[in-house]
C-alpha cells in the first residue's frame, strides 16, 4: 500500500502534506462554521460605507467566487512540492490565522445587507444560491481574501514555480478579493483585513523558527500512518 502511494499519489499530492492540509481545511470549517453557532442571534456589526454601497452587484463574478476553491486546492497542493520546510512554514503561517479570525468573528460579530437579485439567468441564480448557503455573517477579515492571498504569497518568487503561474496567481487572487465586492458578499475593509492578516502571519512563520512544531507533530502523525500501512 504504502508502495502504491508513493508511486502513484506522491507525485501529485506530497504524502507529508496529505494530514497537514486535511487540517487546515477541516480546521477552517470548524471555526468559520463554529463562530457562526456560537454568535447566532447576537447582535452584528454593519462596516457597510457609501464607497462600498456605490460598488455594483455584477453576478457573473460569481464564477470566481465559487472557482477559487478549484485555485486553493491547487496551489496548497503546490506548497508541498517547493519542499517540506517551505511547506511547513506555510502550514505555521496558515493554521494561526484562522484562531485570530475566528477571535474576531466572537467578539467581533459583522453582518452586510444583501441586495435583492432579479432575474432568471445562470449567474443570478448561482448568486441565489450563494446567498441560501452563506448567511451574512463571519465577514471581517475575509476569508476568501486570505485564502487566496496565501495561495499567491506561498509561490511568490519561487523560481520552481513558472513565472506565468506566479503572474496567474496574483491576478486571480486579485479577482477574488473583486468577487467578493461584486457579488456583496464583503466590505472593502474585509479585503485589506484578509490581505494583511495573511501578510503579516506569513511574515512571522519566515522569520522564526516556530514552525519546527508545527512540522513535529505532523511528522509524528505521519509516521504513525506510515506504520499502519507497513502493517497492512
Amino acid at each position: 500500500m504504502k508502495t502504491w502511494l508513493k508511486k502513484y499519489i506522491d507525485p501529485w499530492i506530497k504524502l507529508y502534506s496529505i494530514i497537514p492540509l486535511i487540517a487546515i481545511f477541516s480546521w477552517n470549517a470548524i471555526v468559520y462554521f463554529g463562530a457562526a453557532q456560537i454568535t447566532e442571534g447576537w447582535h452584528h456589526y454593519d462596516l457597510t460605507t457609501e464607497l462600498d454601497q456605490a460598488i455594483p452587484l455584477i453576478p457573473e463574478f460569481v464564477y470566481i467566487y465559487f472557482g477559487c476553491y478549484l485555485f486553493w486546492g491547487i496551489n496548497y497542493i503546490m506548497a508541498a512540492h517547493l519542499g517540506k520546510e517551505h511547506f511547513y512554514r506555510f502550514v505555521a503561517a496558515e493554521m494561526p490565522t484562522r484562531l485570530v479570525c475566528g477571535l474576531i468573528f466572537i467578539f467581533f460579530p459583522t453582518t452586510n445587507i444583501r441586495p435583492e437579485i432579479a432575474g432568471n439567468s445562470l449567474s443570478v441564480l448561482l448568486m441565489n444560491r450563494l446567498y441560501e448557503m452563506d448567511q451574512p455573517t463571519n465577514l471581517f477579515p475575509s476569508i476568501h481574501c486570505l485564502v487566496s492571498w496565501f495561495c499567491f504569497i506561498t509561490i511568490r518568487g519561487e523560481k520552481k514555480i513558472p513565472k506565468w503561474y506566479r503572474i496567474f496567481s496574483c491576478i486571480f487572487a486579485l479577482l477574488v478579493c473583486a468577487s467578493t465586492q461584486f457579488t456583496k458578499q464583503h466590505y472593502l475593509v474585509d479585503i485589506a483585513g484578509g490581505i494583511l492578516l495573511a501578510e503579516g502571519s506569513y511574515y512571522l512563520a519566515n522569520k522564526k523558527n516556530y514552525y519546527l512544531k508545527f512540522m513535529a507533530v505532523f511528522e509524528k502523525c505521519n509516521c504513525k500512518i506510515s506504520n499502519l500501512l507497513l502493517k497492512s
